[in-house]
Parts: C-alpha cells; structure tokens; sequence
C-alpha cells in the first residue's frame, strides 16, 4: 500500500510518498518513503524522528543541528534518531528515497547503540561497497514500484537477527510512548520490569536517548500532530499536559522546530507533508502515525 501527499506552489511541485513495510520488515522499518521536490533549491526543517536511511537520488545539501553543526549529506545517508528539530539546506531537483528505521530496525542494520549517532550521520559507503551499488541500482529504476521493491530485497540482506529481549522491550517501549499522553519513566519500569539502570541502557541503545528524553520527545511530537489534525485551538489541546503555555513552546520549537501559532499557520512544506503521516493507514506501526 501506497500514499501520496502531494503540495504544490507556484515554484513546482514538492510531493511525498510513503510505502508500508511487508509483514516480515513490519517490525524493523516504518516505511520506505520517496521524497521529491522539483525546486532549484529547497530549506526547511524536519522534526525529531526515527532514524533514516537516505539514498540521494538527486540534489546535494547539509543539514544543521540543533548545536549549529553542519554536516553534508552523503549520496547514501544514515542518519541516527534525532532528538531535536534540525534545518536541511538542499541543491535540487531533490528526490531521495528514504526509509525510515524503527529501533529494532536501526540495530539490525548497524548493529550500533544509537545514543552514539543520536542527531549525526555518517556516510552509508563507509559500511561497505553494496550500499554505493544499491543507489546506483536506484538511480536505474525509473518505476517507483519496482525500486521500492528493489530495495525491500536489498534491505532483508541487511538487516542481522535481533534476540527476543530486545524486541520485548522495544514491544514494551512503543506501548509506553503511544498509550501515554505524557509518558511517564515509572510506567516502562513497571511494564517491563527492569531496574532504571537497564531501561536507560536499552533506551540508550535502540532509540537513542535516555526514557526522560525520549518522553519528552514523543509527547511533544504526539500534541505538534494532534493540534495540526484539528481546528480546535492548541490551548484546549495541550491542556494540562503541560506545566504552562511557555513550557510548551519551548518544548514545540525544540522538538518539532516551530511555535504554536507557526504550527497552525506558517508552517513550511516539508514539516507539513511529514505531519500528514497521521493519517496513514495500512501495515504502518502506530508509533509512527501519532508522531
């Protein structure tokens, strides 16, 4: 299953696409996704998310983090999870074929803690001489079908087992962050049993940051979704969810790189297209559709 989210403006044409995952990667990847925008030049931001593998089909850029670093994009881009909301500046036309990796998926394919990676990236040919060949397999392909299909198959070469600990826990994590509006750490601990100290290692490793972090993270993706999918003001959706209205912002422009007001009204192309993954339906897990 397939779902378009075209935007136009008076430039060209920016366009998203997302794929869902076949039954035996359901748990590894959130979908496969071809990003294009026909523009001389595209800047904007994306928001805190999964971690990305990216093949750049075309157009070259950078992005800059949240501390001011900027790194360049490489043609095969493995992006870490982010925490935090970051700007990308890109030479177009752009179009890259990306796939977004959920915590099991990330340590099956780089079999790497993700805290190490956390809002940096490497390049993807550093890993070895098959991911340069599967972008140039991709730049072949000029059926979108038949390249997603491609890369399903390259992607199941990758991927290495996961023991049955982790994907308890990550089954056990996933529960906490959807199910709670403002997760609590004292939540996963009882729901999964463990000390404080083995939660944050695991944490660490598969989703890239400590269980407070990551609290913080998805509850602010989780309200930045809801108040974008409604009419009704953010002040009624944030409720008391928050400690106050400037806690809130804070916490907006932080992880998701806008303010309230720039969330109903002012908000940019690629944040806009990215915040429909809502409304996905399909084999896409639910963690992915409420952040």
């Amino acid at each position: 299953m397939q779902h378009d989210f075209p935007d136009g403006n008076k430039d060209g044409m920016v366009a998203l696409r997302y794929y869902e995952p076949p039954l035996d990667l359901s748990d590894l990847v959130a979908s496969i996704y071809l990003f294009t925008a026909n523009l001389p030049y595209v800047s904007d931001i994306t928001r805190a998310d999964f971690a990305q593998l990216r093949f750049m089909l075309s157009g070259r850029g950078y992005y800059t983090f949240h501390d001011g670093r900027q790194m360049e994009t490489p043609p095969v881009c493995i992006l870490g999870p982010t925490m935090s909301a970051i700007h990308f500046d890109v030479d177009g036309p752009l179009q890259v074929v990306g796939v977004a990796l959920l915590p099991l998926g990330w340590y099956a394919l780089t079999n790497q803690d993700a805290c190490n990676h956390a809002d940096s990236l490497y390049d993807g040919a550093t890993i070895g001489p098959e991911y340069t060949q599967a972008l140039k397999a991709l730049q072949g392909i000029d059926n979108h079908e038949e390249a997603v299909e491609q890369l399903w198959i390259f992607l199941r070469t990758c991927f290495r087992p996961i023991n049955s600990s982790f994907q308890d826990f990550v089954k056990a994590a996933d529960a906490w962050l959807a199910n709670e509006s403002s997760p609590r750490v004292e939540a996963l601990l009882e729901a999964t049993g463990l000390s404080a100290r083995q939660v944050a290692r695991l944490t660490n490793r598969l989703y890239g940051a400590p269980p407070k972090l990551l609290a913080r993270k998805y509850r602010a993706l989780r309200i930045a979704s809801s108040i974008a999918g409604t009419d009704e003001d953010w002040h009624d959706v944030i409720g008391d969810i928050f400690y106050d209205q400037s806690h809130f912002i804070r916490e907006l422009k932080h992880f998701v790189g806008v303010t309230p007001h720039q969330l109903k009204n002012k908000l940019g192309i690629v944040p806009r297209l990215t915040l429909l993954r809502r409304q996905l339906d399909g084999r896409f897990p639910y963690i992915s559709r409420i952040s």
